[in-house]
């Protein structure tokens, strides 16, 4: 039978987020150590035989039994909102090494992009759609090739420019995000760009705002949020942009139980393009440091506060989706093992979401190691090693800039 769901979260047990199909009574007993009951889907696996089934209501079935606690099943026959925007399967076609290196031209492009665009609308100047474009349409096509390379860069070249930071890691995280929901690559273009635009009303606010270096007050918050009415407005005028890509910049601090801004929307009155930046920009928010303060979580830690905001600030299978996108420990964290040894992520693996591939930096004594290591986790010969922890970036001293040079 193939377990869909659990009674805690995936992150808290050994098996992959997706699920696991059960084949033995090794896997049941492996299954009773973590859970008490767990959810079944009858259209991926054989359901538990009808002599164990207890009903309580049309949809609801209980295995009961033996000790431990019952597993409980459910018939997953309706497809999901997510399944049915699939609409294609992108495989990797470049390693890793080959598309680092277009990557690190492609970041360099859009940040000269991104800043003459800037500049050009604190002189007055209209937007520039067809500027950013270029470098849009290089950024979808190196991660359609290999996601991980630019999700690298993002992580760990942060300057000081927040905004910038910002606006690149949202628009690399949206398409990301949106190959793996299998969306077409026209609508990978409107994530990403609309994800380069979600702030860009924030050049309409005050400069001693956007870079106070002491914590907002009341009145620097409610001034704060109105960067979005300002960013609509901006690409409004441009009428060179669809209304997907206006939405979604309009909606990206709608929250799924109505507590979000500007308008308070629920999570059906959000478009899904809004959805979907709504938890990018979240995540690159939390581990990004700002003029104001320091980067308050490691991008596991990131990880977990979606997962715990899941079903009240944003849509459970939306999070999960997420999850499953980057990682448990996403590209261009640091990581510490049980050994340990520390290492930066460089790849997730999208079977193995636990086991990523790894460079090691440092060994057991925490002092550099003579010559980098890359391993997959995922291979048998590694399985010993196992991550203890997510660590913050430069941890130990390590320069993660200067790791990739």
């Amino acid at each position: 039978m193939y377990v869909s769901r659990l009674d805690r979260p995936w992150l808290e047990t050994p098996f992959p987020l997706e699920g696991v199909l059960i084949q033995s009574k090794e896997d049941i007993e492996l299954l009773r150590r973590y859970s008490n009951f767990v959810y079944v889907d009858v259209e991926q696996g054989p359901s538990p035989s009808y002599k164990y089934w207890v009903t309580d209501d049309k949809e609801s079935l209980s295995l009961k039994g033996a000790e431990p606690p019952p597993i409980q099943a459910f018939n997953t026959n309706k497809e999901s909102e997510y399944e049915k925007l699939k609409k294609t399967f992108y495989e990797i076609t470049t390693s890793f090494a080959e598309e680092l290196d277009s990557a690190r031209k492609i970041q360099q492009n859009v940040e000269k992009n991104i800043k003459k665009v800037l500049l050009d609308l604190q002189r007055g100047k209209a937007l520039d759609i067809e500027h950013l474009k270029e470098g849009v349409e290089a950024t979808v096509t190196s991660i359609i090739r290999n996601p991980s390379a630019l999700s690298l860069l993002v992580q760990i070249q942060k300057t000081d420019d927040y905004m910038y930071n910002h606006s690149l890691g949202t628009s690399v995280w949206c398409a990301q995000f949106g190959r793996h929901l299998g969306l077409e690559r026209s609508e990978l273009s409107d994530l990403a760009l609309g994800g380069l635009l979600l702030d860009i009303g924030k050049i309409k606010l005050p400069k001693e705002l956007i870079h106070k270096t002491t914590a907002y007050t009341p009145n620097d918050c409610k001034l704060m949020k109105t960067h979005v009415k300002h960013s609509v407005k901006i690409i409004a005028d441009t009428r060179s942009v669809s209304r997907l890509i206006l939405r979604m910049v309009a909606e990206h601090h709608e929250r799924f139980n109505g507590s979000g801004y500007p308008k308070a929307l629920d999570n059906d009155a959000i478009s899904i393009y809004g959805r979907i930046a709504g938890i990018v920009d979240s995540y690159d928010a939390m581990t990004s440091k700002k003029p104001h303060r320091d980067s308050l979580f490691t991008p596991h830690e990131a990880i977990n506060e979606l997962y715990h905001a899941r079903g009240t600030v944003f849509q459970t299978e939306l999070v999960e989706q997420f999850i499953q996108t980057v990682g448990l420990y996403p590209t261009g964290s640091l990581v510490e093992f049980e050994t340990g040894e520390v290492g930066v992520v460089l790849e997730v693996n999208d079977l193995k979401r636990l086991f990523p591939t790894v460079m090691l930096v440092l060994d057991e004594d925490k002092k550099p190691r003579d010559e980098f290591v890359t391993v997959n986790l995922s291979h048998l010969e590694h399985s010993h090693l196992k991550v203890l922890k997510g660590l913050p970036a430069n941890a130990y001293g390590i320069k993660m800039d200067q790791l990739f040079i």
